[in-house]
């Protein structure tokens, strides 16, 4: 730890004992001599007061008990950029670090065998020559030598400075100035002070196109601030800010593909509508920020709206949506494509696979959800099911199997937009899909179905009684048995003795009989 009290102390971050702080005050804290730093720790619990100290206000503290008095010869203040990557990449006799034999580096007091190690070594001591540099946690505070930033690691394109002693946003200047194809920055959980007025580019950030900001204290408006300076940024993450309120971007990130807003507390979805032109925008981050509902009302349901047109992924975890509005308002958007929803109440009363399949239904373009892929056989199974389910409230809404009769009420429509899609796309429900389930008796349950084969005349019609529980992969197995074939080989459909001419393709291997509606004296066709 330096003696040597820097002459702009005050504000700067400081590290003690692993612990970080802020220098709130530098002076003196009578009856005691000599001179006291007063700092408010990141962890409040480190601290004894709240910078009231018998009687007196020194500071002031967010917390009762995150300030404290310490001796400025146990504060780190941190050392220069340069310094850090040198400790950090660069072997000198400091670290310890020795070489033995030629297969050998002797670490301390330990001997490790080198295998291709010798390379490593000389590329990471030759500063020169790397691209990608981390010195995270290394206590950086300050640019150092800054004219010899450039002329030792001139090829720099990637720096990690997360974890460090960074105080404010001029001093990241002052060190990616000297960086001059700087493309990715992490600058994550350094408290810093960022400007109170607009930045105009100076040329510095031209280059980048990533740039971490997660818990540095920064605000929506101070990074709409900064950002002229980011021409070219592709991806930008303030995860952990308290942001919240936005401000709509003018003439600023309108390169921005990725936006991770994550743990911040939003809670109104419509100031998302602030943000809903950035034009390239693929990917938006809001877990955890307490949004429970969204509306783009700039289109009906069954239209696409203009806002976020780019956006192909959204990730909602850990809010509070308990509304199927939610998921209704974002089959709206054009470019949806993968939606990441895990741990909201949204129907807590409905197993995870329905809530699947309600989704899926739901939002037509869905090719992800929660990281699994939705192929067309199961999205073909979710909509038929949701056609099935909410059939019997079409009717009673006003739908009709005929066209020009078919008026459902506006009440249903917005509780069900996609619904007279999916009619279209599969036809209306037929009056035998939803008959009601009749209470369990083994008689019941029971179906008399003729099997047949259509492609092979030789092979005679059989009729066999069939759960109306069995699953499509069950009655399989059994045509196995009887007729020798693989159930892979096996196509199924069947011909409903109420619905003469008309074949239904029973193409879901984990769907049951009843299911697909079939009924005592319907005829299931088998093709291979």
């Amino acid at each position: 730890m330096s003696s040597i009290l820097p002459s702009d102390a005050l504000g700067r971050r400081i590290l003690c004992d692993m612990e970080y702080a802020t220098v709130q005050y530098v002076g003196s804290v009578p009856p005691t001599k000599g001179l006291w730093i007063g700092v408010e720790w990141d962890n409040p619990q480190r601290g004894k007061h709240d910078g009231n100290h018998k009687g007196i206000r020194y500071f002031k503290c967010r917390h009762p008990t995150g300030g404290s008095f310490i001796r400025p010869d146990k504060v780190n203040f941190g050392v220069g950029f340069l310094t850090a990557v040198k400790n950090r990449y660069g072997l000198n006799d400091e670290q310890d670090v020795a070489c033995g034999k030629d297969d050998e580096l002797v670490l301390g007091k330990k001997t490790v065998e080198l295998v291709g190690f010798d390379s490593v070594l000389e590329e990471q001591s030759q500063l020169n020559k790397l691209e990608n540099i981390s010195v995270r946690e290394c206590a950086v505070s300050h640019v150092g030598q800054k004219e010899e930033i450039n002329r030792t690691c001139p090829i720099i394109k990637s720096i990690d400075l997360s974890k460090n002693l960074l105080s404010s946003w001029e001093t990241v200047i002052d060190i990616a100035s000297q960086v001059q194809n700087l493309e990715i920055l992490h600058l994550s959980e350094n408290k810093m002070k960022f400007p109170s007025a607009a930045t105009p580019g100076s040329g510095t950030f031209d280059k980048l196109r990533v740039l971490a900001l997660n818990r540095t204290g920064v605000t929506w408006v101070e990074v709409l601030l900064c950002a002229p300076g980011w021409p070219a940024l592709e991806e930008l993450y303030l995860a952990s800010n308290d942001i919240t309120v936005l401000e709509r971007p003018t003439n600023v990130l309108q390169t921005l593909k990725l936006l991770d807003l994550s743990s911040n507390q939003l809670i109104d979805g419509n100031q998302l509508h602030l943000i809903a032109h950035l034009p390239r925008l693929e990917k938006l981050i809001l877990s955890d920020t307490g949004i429970s509902s969204v509306c783009f009302p700039d289109a009906e349901f069954g239209k696409k709206a203009k806002m976020f047109p780019s956006l192909k992924h959204l990730v909602v975890d850990n809010n509070k949506i308990s509304q199927w509005s939610f998921v209704n308002e974002l089959d709206k958007l054009q470019s949806l494509e993968s939606l990441q929803c895990w741990n909201n109440p949204l129907g807590p009363e409905k197993s995870p696979e329905t809530l699947r399949q309600l989704i899926i239904a739901k939002i037509g373009q869905l090719k992800f959800l929660n990281k699994s892929e939705i192929l067309p056989q199961e999205r073909k199974g979710a909509e038929l099911d949701y056609r099935k389910m909410f059939g019997n409230e079409w009717l009673a809404a006003g739908g009709h199997q005929d066209p020009d009769k078919n008026r459902p009420h506006e009440e249903f429509l917005a509780a069900h937009p996609r619904y007279q899609l999916l009619c279209l796309k599969y036809g209306a429900p037929e009056e035998g899909e939803l008959k009601r389930q009749q209470p369990f008796t083994l008689k019941n349950q029971l179906l008399t179905v003729t099997i047949k084969c259509p492609d092979k005349p030789d092979q005679k019609p059989m009729e066999k009684k069939l759960p109306d529980s069995m699953t499509i992969q069950k009655v399989k197995g059994l045509l196995y048995r009887l007729l020798k074939i693989p159930g892979s080989e096996l196509k199924l459909s069947y011909e409903s003795s109420k619905m003469e001419g008309k074949e239904i393709e029973l193409d879901n291997d984990l769907k049951s009989l009843q299911f697909y509606s079939i009924e005592n004296g319907d005829c299931m066709l088998v093709r291979w």
